[in-house]
């Protein structure tokens, strides 16, 4: 088995890549286009934060660094909901108490940045990728100073994003399908700081959303008792950037549809104005693998929109099924490649569902009364039938469920839950033995209908 491997990107999963990678011996170089961002000040509260669920704790711990990152994790049990009216309703997430983490992607990366070389890594920063020649794994790199640098790889893994060089290399490739779309959406950062008394100045543990329909503002903690928020928002029409720019119509919009957040952003104005509006896409591609010389890992390979907090939790658990695949073929990287995408092709596929989805919720249906019931039913049910049923957000968040096995049980997940909910109250109804025997029999129907399909280690 080769010894030597290339890693495209030192971002999260580039730089989780080779702390697994030097564990199991290989020698592990990662060129990075950008300059070290560890050498760079970075202001509290003004990167994207991410959401950190089961799937990457799992992969940290792997990697052996969980323990790493914990204190710059902050638990969030739930959303909570910021309506219009001015009223504030909490949707607890898990049925056990069960957490999603705010971090810092800023901090976290830099972190995974010193495991990597800590681990023995060897990472060269301003180092672009040009030019990736797939077939002969040859690759030119262009340095800062205007240097060309040509490397001559063993094996690589493309986890340099959504516009990844090894991943355009591909689409040069015969029979190479790829797709890259963009959302009608964007987004933009903005902050709410700590108060005075250097105390958060809304719930630290949970995530608050304020959902107004076509458009969203989001709000997750940091340690240091800010919040960053993000205002997801259509690029063009009636509200969007196009119509909301002077400070007169940002100061309008966001006392009209925000409120309650207003009085605590206090450089609001500021943060709109400044900082930058950034595109959402999504991309597909297939293959993912050239025989037993690459592969692409992480949003290389299936970028996604943040809307289920996936994308890095994605991108990690994919290093952990690439260690399992080399756990079972050996030596035989050819193997080990088409073994990782057999597993993980359909899953990256699924979770760009599931993400599309989560932002008609997120934006849309946590406004609405019947689907804040619904949520409760699913979580009653999953607390009298735990080995019969967990909603599609626990499948997601807190467990090794396949992502496409989650996303094929929403349209029976829907048709139980319509069931139940069209034979009235059901916490009124559930305390008398005729429905209970009723829900049974729905449920083992539900049960049955989803018993083909793989699970892993969650109920279903």
């Amino acid at each position: 088995m080769s010894r030597s491997v290339t890693i495209l990107g030192a971002g999260l999963v580039g730089s989780l890549l080779a702390v697994m990678l030097r564990k199991r011996g290989f020698e592990v170089a990662i060129y990075e286009r950008r300059s070290d961002m560890r050498l760079q000040t970075m202001s509290a509260g003004r990167s994207i934060n991410l959401a950190v669920s089961h799937r990457a704790w799992h992969a940290l711990s792997i990697a052996g660094l969980k323990e790493l990152f914990e204190d710059i994790a902050i638990p969030m049990y739930g959303r909570t909901l910021h309506q219009i009216d001015g009223s504030v309703v909490f949707q607890q997430y898990g049925k056990n108490r069960e957490a999603i983490y705010s971090v810092s992607r800023g901090e976290l990366n830099k972190k995974l940045m010193t495991a990597a070389e800590e681990a023995g890594a060897k990472i060269y920063f301003e180092h672009k990728c040009v030019e990736a020649d797939i077939p002969n794994n040859r690759f030119t790199f262009e340095q800062a100073n205007g240097q060309s640098t040509s490397v001559q790889a063993d094996l690589v893994f493309g986890a340099d994003g959504a516009f990844s060089a090894l991943r355009t290399g591909y689409t040069k490739v015969d029979r190479v399908n790829a797709v890259q779309e963009y959302i009608e959406h964007g987004y933009k950062e903005l902050t709410i700081p700590a108060a005075a008394t250097g105390a958060f100045q809304l719930e630290k543990e949970a995530l608050h959303i304020w959902p107004r329909r076509n458009f969203m503002m989001i709000a997750l903690p940091n340690t240091d008792a800010s919040f960053t928020c993000t205002l997801f928002f259509p690029f063009h029409g009636t509200p969007s950037f196009d119509s909301v720019k002077t400070n007169e119509e940002v100061l309008q919009f966001f006392n009209e549809q925000f409120p309650d957040a207003v009085p605590i952003m206090p450089t609001l104005l500021e943060d709109f104005i400044n900082n930058p509006t950034a595109s959402l896409v999504t991309t597909r591609i297939s293959p993912w693998v050239y025989k037993n010389k690459s592969a692409l890992i992480g949003d290389a390979a299936h970028a996604i929109v943040p809307f289920y907090g996936q994308g890095m939790n994605a991108g990690f658990e994919d290093c952990s099924v690439l260690m399992q695949c080399m756990d079972q073929c050996g030596d035989d990287w050819e193997a080990v490649l088409a073994q990782y995408q057999k597993l993980r092709k359909p899953n990256g596929d699924a979770v760009l569902q599931l993400a599309l989805y989560n932002f008609i919720e997120m934006r849309d249906k946590v406004a609405d009364p019947e689907f804040l019931e619904r949520k409760k039913i699913e979580k009653d049910l999953g607390l009298r039938y735990p080995t019969q049923f967990n909603s599609i957000y626990e499948m997601v968040s807190f467990s090794h469920i396949p992502y496409s096995t989650a996303w094929q049980c929403i349209e029976k997940q829907d048709a139980l839950l319509q069931r139940i909910m069209q034979s009235g109250n059901y916490f009124d109804l559930i305390g008398t033995d005729s429905f209970k025997t009723q829900v049974d029999t729905w449920m083992s129907d539900y049960h049955a209908s989803v018993a083909t399909l793989e699970f892993g280690n969650g109920a279903h």
